[in-house]
């Protein structure tokens, strides 16, 4: 989740400033920002396991465990974010070429991404860092300092995008680069704060050799969460790669539009991911009706914050669109993409919420096979409508709405399952009352 909080914020900064930039530009930044859901991918294994394992790690009051989790998640992220970095630079090109047709949307995205994949790489090891603390509990400083990057960010932009007081405007690339640098002050300044202030748990190179138990409960819990941002990734490929017929401006439309969309579901996100420490910790600890309750309380918040967002697209999605680009076209384009995707909002926050409480409870799997009934009810009617004489774009934005309610019910349901076979239906107080009673009938006796 932070990763993504982090990263959708960083994007909408860079898109704020490469949108002047014109159509195509804006095109090659959205297309190279789709990439971003496979790092999602890679990351949420790490982020997820971490998390749950480190939580559940504190609920049993053991920090052995929760130390060997948080270091075999550091020696992972490490070797994971140099792999990537060097499968960027030699995969983009291929990437962008099977997206688009445009040459010149092309050429945009692989200047942007040349920039922005050191941002990718580091990633892994913020990430590895945020979810250990999440883990024991410790979330505002984590926010704190994505939002200082956020703001470094900002700054940067204009400056080496725009060549605001410099007089050397990079164009697309300096987006990238503003990203990276603000990444790499981020990092920076959480390893500080986790030396600083951390006390539960603690970088330890001795422990930094694999260690395939606590790999296998990273990987375990964390895997079917990487797999849905996998699919995620297909799922916007698919998009781009049917859209791609009607042009660069029909790219970056939707690119801008769910961009903005993303944006929109930060709040929400925060409020449904903020549950997995506090239920996982219940969880680990045995309190089971506190679990029930977290989610709860979680599904009603987040739904109702969504329905207002629903509302709030519906009535003003020009205006939001309006703020990032200026071409009539790219506007109509992605009011219309906020206008008619708005109805899934609801939905969304409610799968969102299941997702989290999948992983406070260490099994990830239904949350990835819901993901996957949407990726299947989406992909096949849409390849079929595509072939079809009076195949528009908006018949894949009703498509995707009806998706999404279908994963909302497959998510609830498998949650609702999930609940049966781990949680027993005595709460805590219960149990504790029942102990007692065996305790002085023993003593009678």
């Amino acid at each position: 989740m932070v990763g993504m909080f982090v990263q959708t914020l960083y994007f909408l900064v860079d898109l704020y400033f490469v949108g002047k930039l014109g159509g195509e530009a804006l095109a090659g930044l959205s297309l190279a920002g789709n990439a971003m859901f496979l790092i999602f991918a890679l990351t949420q294994i790490l982020n997820v396991g971490t998390a749950a394992a480190i939580s559940h790690a504190v609920g049993r009051k053991d920090k052995t465990d929760a130390n060997l989790i948080f270091n075999q998640s550091m020696m992972s992220s490490s070797i994971v974010g140099i792999v990537v970095c060097i499968a960027g630079y030699f995969g983009a090109s291929a990437y962008l070429n099977m997206v688009s047709q445009d040459l010149q949307t092309v050429a945009a995205g692989l200047s942007y991404l040349n920039w922005f994949i050191p941002c990718m790489a580091l990633q892994f090891l913020m990430v590895s860092i945020s979810a250990a603390l999440r883990g024991t509990g410790v979330i505002k400083p984590t926010m704190l300092v994505q939002m200082i990057s956020i703001i470094i960010n900002i700054i940067l932009s204009p400056i080496l995008i725009e060549g605001w007081g410099t007089g050397h405007a990079m164009g697309i690339a300096g987006a990238g680069f503003a990203s990276s640098i603000s990444v790499v002050c981020a990092v920076i300044i959480l390893c500080l704060y986790f030396k600083k202030s951390e006390k539960y748990i603690s970088v330890d190179f001795a422990l930094w050799h694999p260690n395939i138990p606590s790999l296998k409960k990273i990987s375990s819990i964390g895997l079917p969460a990487g797999g849905e941002f996998f699919l995620m990734f297909v799922y916007m490929g698919i998009i781009y790669w049917l859209i791609q017929r009607f042009g660069a401006d029909a790219q970056a439309g939707f690119g801008l539009g769910s961009r903005i969309m993303q944006s929109l579901f930060l709040p929400a996100m925060a409020l449904a991911f903020a549950a997995p420490a506090v239920a996982g910790q219940n969880f680990g600890a045995k309190k089971f009706t506190r679990v029930r309750e977290t989610f709860k309380w979680s599904a009603i918040l987040t739904c109702s914050l969504m329905s207002l967002l629903t509302i709030l697209c519906l009535f003003q999605s020009e205006i939001l669109v309006q703020s990032f680009v200026d071409e009539p076209e790219v506007v109509l384009i992605s009011a219309m993409f906020l206008q008619m995707i708005c109805w899934n909002f609801i939905p969304s926050g409610l799968t969102f919420t299941c997702s989290g409480m999948f992983q406070s409870v260490g099994n990830t799997w239904p949350a990835l096979i819901s993901t996957a009934t949407r990726l299947i009810c989406f992909a096949i009617p849409a390849l079929w409508l595509s072939q079809q004489n009076d195949f528009t774009i908006e018949n894949l934005w009703n498509l995707s709405v009806i998706t999404v309610c279908i994963q909302a019910v497959v998510s609830f349901y498998l949650l609702r399952r999930e609940f049966r076979l781990r949680l027993p239906k005595n709460d805590e107080s219960q149990l504790v009352s029942h102990i007692e009673k065996e305790n002085f009938a023993s003593e009678t006796v």
